[in-house]
Parts: structure tokens; sequence; C-alpha cells
């Protein structure tokens, strides 16, 4: 791990070839990235990033879209594959859309470009209620794991260790306010900017609101969208291969 100029943390994974990016999701950090990233290492030369305030990132604002996509552009010495789960999907298409000559083809895992009228809210409120301190990673996992006990193991994976026992390493504050702009604001505009080849997984039971992600894909001008039975918001947890079978899918065609 190491921390680039602009504060964000970049895991190299290994390969050659063409960057492939890893983006994970609120609260998430590069590491949970390493099982796929094992198998994607055939394909490119993967990197996965911790976003800012994420991780081993510097806590720090910003806290919007734009800021959080222009972060990535340093990483890419050239063009090559997004890949994005939940706000690093979101993070992804807003790369796309600002810098086309450096991304190549995008995949989006489980998001949508508009929460607008979700409850910010609530959302603050359910950040401030995480159990910390995490007396084990049993205790993460179980605060975290029901019902898709997948969630819990990923959260597991986005702590770390201090005096008093285990803390998230996103703080509660910075999450809630990272959400609280896709309560705000809606992103459609991004999808008429990005030119590449995009593919979206969708889960069975998506976070995005019902239908959202099928009207993401009708925007799109090259566009695959595979939704996937049977699996929550990690889908690439829930359904490792089906998720590998459509990502390789995905860069076989755009090879």
């Amino acid at each position: 791990m190491r921390t680039t100029g602009d504060g964000i943390g970049l895991t190299e994974f290994g390969g050659s070839g063409e960057p492939v990016l890893l983006l994970h999701g609120l609260m998430g950090c590069a590491a949970t990235w390493e099982p796929v990233a094992r198998w994607l290492t055939a394909h490119g030369r993967v990197l996965a990033v911790d976003a800012r305030g994420h991780g081993d990132s510097p806590a720090r604002g910003p806290w919007t879209v734009a800021a959080m996509a222009a972060d990535l552009a340093p990483v890419l010495d050239g063009p090559g594959v997004v890949i994005g789960h939940s706000m690093g999907g979101l993070h992804g298409l807003a790369l796309a859309a600002a810098r086309p000559d450096l991304v190549r083809a995008l995949v989006v895992e489980d998001m949508g470009v508009d929460f607008v009228g979700r409850d910010a809210g609530a959302a603050r409120a359910w950040f401030a209620a995480v159990p910390q301190p995490f007396a084990s990673l049993d205790a993460v996992r179980e605060a975290f794991g029901w019902p898709r006990p997948e969630f819990g193991d990923y959260m597991a994976e986005c702590v770390e260790r201090r005096a008093d026992g285990l803390h998230l390493r996103t703080s509660a504050a910075d999450a809630a306010e990272i959400a609280g702009e896709w309560a705000r604001t809606a992103f459609w505009p991004l999808l008429d900017a990005v030119r590449c080849p995009v593919l979206l997984l969708e889960a069975e039971e998506s976070v995005a609101p019902p239908g959202q992600m099928a009207e993401m894909a009708r925007r799109l001008s090259d566009v695959t969208h595979v939704r996937v039975p049977g699996t929550g918001h990690l889908v690439h947890r829930a359904a490792p291969q089906a998720y590998r079978t459509a990502v390789e899918s995905f860069l076989a065609r755009i090879r």
C-alpha cells in the first residue's frame, strides 16, 4: 500500500499490461478486492484505491462525487478498465464522463444514479448507531452480517485495532456526508457523457431503486446489463463465479 500525492491509498495486486482499477464501495477499502484481483491479473495490471477517508487514505473533504472521482485520474498512467462496486461504480461513471481518454471500459456493480428523496437523516442515524468499538471480528460480522453473511465478512476486512477495540476505518460522519450528497443530487447527466462500453451488474436485491439500472442501460450508448439472481448488494461476494463470468465475458468482448 502506498499513498498518492492526492492522499488516496493505492494497492498494486500485480499483473501486467493496461491498468485495471478497482474502486470499493462506501465504508469499504482496497483490501476487500483481493479475491477478485487474483484472477483479474490475467487481464492487466491490477490496482485498487482506498478512496479519500477510507482505509489507509487520509480523511479529508470535500466529500463529493466530483472530488472523489477526480482523485482517480492521477492513478491511471494510460487508458484502462475501471471496475467499481456501489460508491466506486458511481465514481467510475463520473471519471468516465470527465476523462474519456482514461476509461476504456467500465464495470458498475449494483449502483444507481438517483437516490433523491431518500431520507438522509435516517442514513446519518444508521451510521451513528454502528456499535463501535467492536470487541472482536465476530462482533463485526454479527453487526453487519444479517441477512447477508457476506456483508459481515466484508466489513470485518475494513476495521482497525485501537486501544479500546476494533473500529471501522471510515468515519461514520464522513460516510453520512458522502451518502447525503446522493440524497440531494441526481447524477443522470453523467450517463450522457460516458462513451466507453459499460457493464452494469445488478443484484437481485439491489440498493438501486426498482427499474433504475434498466433505465441507466437504456441511456448508455454501449452497455451490457446483467441481473444476478440470488444476490444482495455485494454481488462479487455473494456469487463470485457468476460475477467472474460476467466480467470476463465483458472483457473478452471489448478486447
